[in-house]
């Protein structure tokens, strides 16, 4: 299918612009232009949501931030999703994502606990995903205090959240603890070698630029030999059997559709559920682009749907 036309008159838009690539910014400038932006890009979210700032405690003292969203009906416990920001380890928090967060919130209905981890480069491979195991402790622990119901929990991610959500499914597998009852992933990043056709073809014109990818990976990373960590890259990950049930939306014009689909094979070869959307003519982030196109809020429905589901399916006696 072409392009969206709004998404092409969009990125018009953007190469015409007279702001400097990510990739020439410093982090910082980065994280602030990116925020910045997400009251142009995205609408603001249900209102009817609560929201609550948290400090999570982590296993070494130190504290995290993190944002409950409850829908306005919370009489009774509610099944939780465990949200992970994208922005490649370096850009990104709870701004950038707060009307996602909230009509996932109001649509499913559940909780949503968006996690504030730490960013690159300041905070380097593994601190995020340290941060995404700790959260998960954190909520296991607490969730009855906050009206979360501990038997009916998901993660979920948008890109490197996606990765931080899907590694932290195998960490849980490795140390013998309980899966969630989905992993749901939004074009997360898999792989250690940006070097797919996907990656070749929409690497540079579809919002997400090659140089900018490994701008990110460069800020996050100590040095190369951390690309085969299963921990960066899942699809390195020897072993995936066991893992929580996954749903991947992924978007036609993406340079990370390629490893996104292997994911989701790679799940689907070890016994693992795994149901694969691709959003024809969308671009990466378009979840996030709301008043740019529908499909932004086709697709928070549609992930309201699958987590519904998966949450029901988690009521029922094994």
């Amino acid at each position: 299918m072409p392009l969206n036309p709004d998404l092409e008159s969009f990125l018009e838009l953007v190469q015409l612009g007279d702001s400097q690539p990510m990739h020439l910014q410093t982090p910082t400038a980065a994280r602030a232009s990116y925020d910045a932006a997400t009251p142009m890009l995205d609408g603001p979210g249900a209102a009817s949501v609560a929201a609550l700032d948290l400090a999570l405690a982590c296993a070494d003292g130190r504290g995290i931030g993190a944002r409950l969203y409850s829908p306005s009906d919370t009489a009774a416990a509610l099944p939780c999703l465990l949200f992970f920001h994208g922005g490649g380890f370096c850009i990104g928090g709870l701004e950038s994502h707060d009307a996602l967060c909230r009509d996932l919130a109001e649509r499913t209905p559940c909780k949503v606990l968006a996690v504030e981890y730490r960013l690159a480069p300041e905070h380097k491979f593994p601190a995020a995903f340290d941060d995404a195991v700790d959260a998960w402790s954190w909520l296991e622990r607490h969730a009855a205090a906050h009206g979360i119901d501990a038997a009916r929990l998901a993660v979920g991610g948008d890109s490197a959240g996606g990765t931080l959500a899907t590694t932290l499914c195998i960490a849980l597998k490795r140390a013998g603890r309980t899966q969630p009852a989905l992993q749901l992933l939004l074009y997360p990043c898999t792989s250690s070698k940006q070097d797919s056709a996907s990656h070749q073809r929409h690497g540079t014109g579809y919002l997400l630029e090659a140089d900018t990818l490994q701008w990110m990976f460069a800020h996050y990373l100590n040095h190369e030999g951390e690309r085969g960590d299963w921990r960066f890259a899942p699809l390195a990950a020897v072993d995936v059997a066991g893992l929580a049930p996954a749903h991947i939306a992924l978007a036609e014009y993406d340079p990370l559709l390629d490893e996104g689909v292997a994911y989701a094979a790679k799940l689907h070869d070890a016994g693992v559920p795994a149901t694969l959307k691709i959003y024809a003519g969308m671009v990466h982030d378009f979840a996030r682009l709301g008043n740019i196109v529908d499909a932004a809020d086709t697709l928070r429905d549609d992930l309201a749907r699958t987590l519904a589901d998966a949450f029901a399916g988690a009521r029922l006696p094994l």
